[in-house]
């Protein structure tokens, strides 16, 4: 197992993971923004506003459309769709034991922590009761049985809130106690932080990850090619030195890129970086998340355009998550 020395400092992640803003009147003070500063909910909206100050560098001063500042800060029109629902894709109905949803046959996923290195507005567990429902909390014995009474299970997922947000010592924790899982042929991890704190990626849990006994795919989540900076590109170097296939999901967003050349450089910049583009997904409909909505017809023209831009490796599923179903529902004309 992984452990550190009680002597040894904290990876320099975690201390980057503490400095994060979380007071939207500092964002847009960095950002010459703060006659914004009236506009904003109350409160943020109900939904702490979090978001590491290397993302916010990649974010244009004195721009309030920057597309990478729309992701992350908190809107008066989160506060209009009071019915829309809390859990739109049904992981309360597939919760199988605590921590544990099981959707898809042959797969399930772990909530392994509750906690992101950002908050994005737009996030479908936004109103997830993740105090009662991460599995790492109980040191993941409630997911381990459940998992040995079911051994169809041959894939795990990682996710959360961010499974990285774990120190790499906690995530060998798991990796010990899955060897004794015969049925396991691949791990999951999603996950947001090589993204918006890649200094996460560091040698401990490179380490961890190429010493895994299962492929690893892990999918990462970037909307926007600008948040594609070379310490991404160093990251995901690092990911793909480890062994680990690199793949990314998508959420196709009003204003922030909704335009077909935005999603055509995006999956090229992907791939600059040894990443496949995966989902391009549609919205899930969440209490406060319904301003970012594309409906489906621009979203079908969307992806017909990149089609006709891009080779067929670099174009995304255009997907929807729809409760109930048995996999991802692929958009398609009618």
């Amino acid at each position: 197992m992984i452990a550190a020395s009680a002597a040894e400092p904290q990876p320099r992640w975690q201390a980057l993971w503490r400095e994060a803003i979380t007071d939207a009147g500092e964002l847009l003070q960095l950002l010459d923004l703060a006659h914004l500063a009236p506009h904003l909910p109350q409160a943020d909206a109900g939904f702490p506003l979090r978001v590491p100050r290397g993302f916010v560098a990649r974010m244009r001063r004195g721009d309030a459309r920057d597309p990478l500042l729309l992701q992350v800060l908190p809107q008066l029109a989160e506060c209009a769709d009071p019915a829309a629902a809390r859990d739109a894709v049904g992981d309360a109905a597939a919760r199988a034991a605590p921590g544990v949803i099981h959707k898809y046959r042959g797969r399930a996923l772990l909530i392994a922590s509750g906690a992101c290195a950002v908050h994005c507005r737009y996030c479908f567990r936004r109103h997830f009761p993740y105090a009662d429902e991460t599995a790492a909390a109980g040191r993941w014995q409630a997911a381990l049985a459940w998992l040995r009474a079911h051994p169809e299970i041959d894939e795990l997922i990682l996710s959360g809130g961010d499974p990285l947000s774990l120190a790499t010592a906690k995530l060998a924790e798991l990796d010990e106690a899955l060897r004794d899982f015969p049925q396991l042929r691949r791990l999951r991890i999603h996950t947001r932080l090589p993204v918006v704190l890649p200094e996460r990626v560091d040698a401990e849990l490179c380490r961890w990850l190429s010493g895994l006994p299962w492929p690893v795919a892990l999918v990462l989540h970037a909307n926007h090619p600008r948040e594609l900076d070379d310490s991404v590109a160093a990251a995901c170097a690092r990911l793909r030195h480890a062994g680990v296939r690199l793949l990314n999901q998508a959420v196709l967003l009003k204003g922030v890129n909704d335009d077909a050349g935005t999603l055509a450089a995006l999956g090229a910049r992907l791939f600059d970086l040894g990443v496949l583009p995966y989902y391009l997904h549609q919205l899930d409909r969440v209490r406060g998340t319904l301003h970012f909505e594309v409906d489906d017809d621009t979203a079908l023209a969307l992806h017909a355009e990149l089609r006709r831009r891009l080779p067929g490796y670099l174009v995304p599923r255009l997907v929807r998550e729809e409760a109930g179903a048995p996999a991802k529902t692929p958009l398609v004309p009618a």
